[in-house]
């Protein structure tokens, strides 16, 4: 069996013109990065802005085992399975983080023939969005430090600065570092701490602008420190907003490229979804909506996770509102979960997506050593919770394996109505809508905050930010906040020790149990079985 790189570099890539031709982009409308890929215009948006949306179907899945559960890979075979049934499908999906990339879980272009190509490009560098975000990141810490070197005219107080670094890789020696050491030249000595690339604020405003414009208003808001007096202090106060959208100039523009069939996807963002809003950017799905029929896109991790910061935050913030969603499950992690029922981890899904009124269609990503009788059980019981139920072997197959999907997933958008609505007012306090997520979504009987977390969501709500939604940081692991709590715990409560504001992004994060913004590697990387040859062939990339 080929491996995902294998089946990549064999693919018959067409040239990205020709890809933007089939969903009416002009060559002058795209910016070419090389043959395969390009980013999309400004001009672009200013012709399509006032055509009617397409259909917006959001891809989820249960609580994933380490391996994951395949959503991008389901996401893409859709995609490719609705065109093949003569739908202007458009895929919008998020862009890999290295980290994961070089560490276990891997990228977040697919695998086997669902895949998006060019592959390589995609897992590694691609067009340098990443590279900027760190850039844009680590320019504000840097003026950070400079201005309290340089005479601290804010009267910044260096044990109040919450604004950390950032690195797209996995490296858990730099969760906790000392800043400015080596004597009075070298800057103002503090602690400090790098986060992982896509769990920066900065990664988030990127993701949630409607415009460039937009997004320097929200970088300005940025949160970084606050004084002595105890008054905040934001980018703006240093400056670093005009510096900051033009190191992003590039980076704000969606990216298009194309799938193993040569389907359109636009591929821009990469917030990470246990401990970011986990969605792709604003910009790319409104795009998606306004070139195809059906836009498929994808939220990270389970739908306690990705899904409800989809429906809570992005379309909150965005005004969308999605037609149905596509929920993801494998007998491999049903089996992961089990307990008394063995299906009781995909039946709280089914119950929370239809608690935001949304259809339901659980797709099986279905595995070689499944039983049809399995897949029976596994249809009956989502029948019995009113979702439909399809297998799909898009992995194996391509967009042919995803043809009974596709059909299942026609017929709910032909039959079914969406009534959405997020789960939560925007002037419900934040305690409360931070409780609500966690027993309406995830099945607890309370949440515990730290002493300092409610202080915090009370200066939070005194400084105008109560409004904002909230955004969870939580194991992907389990409905609870314990890792080891599999299938659907009860009796269990979720412990907020610290909360934050990302004030440009517009939501507060709440941070739960062990979760780290900074992943580490595992003991045997991924990236120990990657080389390339002297002829630039690529091995051991998946």
């Amino acid at each position: 069996m080929l491996s995902d790189i294998e089946i990549a570099l064999q693919a018959k890539m067409e040239p990205i013109r020709t890809v933007a031709a089939k969903i009416g982009i002009s060559e002058e409308e795209l910016e070419p990065y090389g043959h395969y890929k390009a980013k999309l215009s400004p001009a672009l948006w200013e012709r399509i802005k006032d055509r009617p949306d397409g259909k917006l179907v959001l891809v989820t899945a249960i609580n994933p085992t380490p391996a994951g559960e395949g959503k991008t890979t389901i996401s893409v075979g859709l995609a490719q399975a609705l065109c093949k049934k003569g739908k202007n499908a458009i895929a919008a999906l998020r862009e890999p983080s290295l980290g994961p990339v070089m560490g276990i879980k891997g990228g977040a272009a697919g695998g086997g023939y669902a895949q998006v190509v060019p592959m390589e490009d995609i897992n590694l560098h691609f067009t340098g969005d990443m590279h900027a975000i760190t850039a844009a990141n680590n320019l504000l810490s840097a003026m950070l430090d400079n201005h309290m070197q340089q005479g601290n005219a804010l009267g910044i107080d260096p044990r109040r600065i919450v604004f950390k670094r950032v690195l797209d890789m996995n490296d858990r020696a730099l969760r906790n570092v000392v800043v400015g050491l080596g004597g009075a030249t070298n800057g103002v000595p503090r602690e400090d701490g790098f986060m992982i690339t896509v769990a920066s604020e900065v990664m988030a405003i990127l993701c949630l602008s409607d415009d460039p414009e937009d997004m320097k208003k929200r970088l300005g808001r940025i949160v970084v420190a606050y004084t002595y007096d105890k008054k905040p202090v934001t980018a703006d106060d240093l400056n670093a907003a005009g510096a900051m959208a033009l190191l992003l100039k590039d980076a704000i523009k969606p990216n298009l490229v194309q799938t193993l069939e040569n389907t359109p996807c636009i591929l821009h963002g990469g917030p990470f979804a246990n401990i970011a809003h986990g969605c792709n950017s604003i910009i790319a799905t409104r795009h998606a909506l306004k070139l195809g029929d059906i836009c498929v896109t994808e939220a990270g991790f389970g739908a306690d996770l990705g899904a409800e910061k989809f429906l809570d935050i992005k379309c909150r913030l965005a005004g969308l509102r999605p037609d149905a969603v596509v929920l993801v499950a494998t007998l491999r992690a049903l089996r992961y979960h089990q307990s008394a029922d063995k299906f009781a981890n995909l039946g709280k899904h089914i119950e929370n997506l239809r608690a935001f009124g949304l259809p339901v269609v659980v797709a099986v990503n279905r595995f070689a050593d499944d039983t049809d009788a399995e897949i029976a059980e596994l249809r009956a019981y989502c029948e019995g919770y009113g979702a439909r139920c399809a297998a799909a072997e898009v992995f194996a197959k391509g967009g042919e394996g995803g043809a009974e999907l596709a059909d299942t997933l026609l017929s709910a958008l032909e039959t079914e109505e969406s009534h959405f609505a997020p789960i939560y007012p925007d002037n419900m306090p934040l305690s409360e809508k931070i409780e609500t997520v966690a027993k309406t979504v995830y099945g607890a009987d309370g949440v515990d905050f730290t002493p300092a977390a409610a202080k915090k969501l009370a200066e939070f709500e005194e400084a105008g930010y109560g409004h904002f939604p909230v955004c969870m940081a939580k194991t992907q692991y389990s409905l609870s906040d314990n890792p080891k709590l599999l299938g659907r715990p009860t009796g269990f409560r979720i412990t907020v020790r610290e909360v934050k504001v990302s004030a440009g992004a517009g939501f507060i994060v709440a941070l739960t149990g062990e979760i780290m913004t900074m992943p580490g590697l595992p003991k045997v990387p991924a990236a120990e079985r990657m080389d390339i040859d002297r002829d630039g062939v690529i091995t051991g990339l998946f």
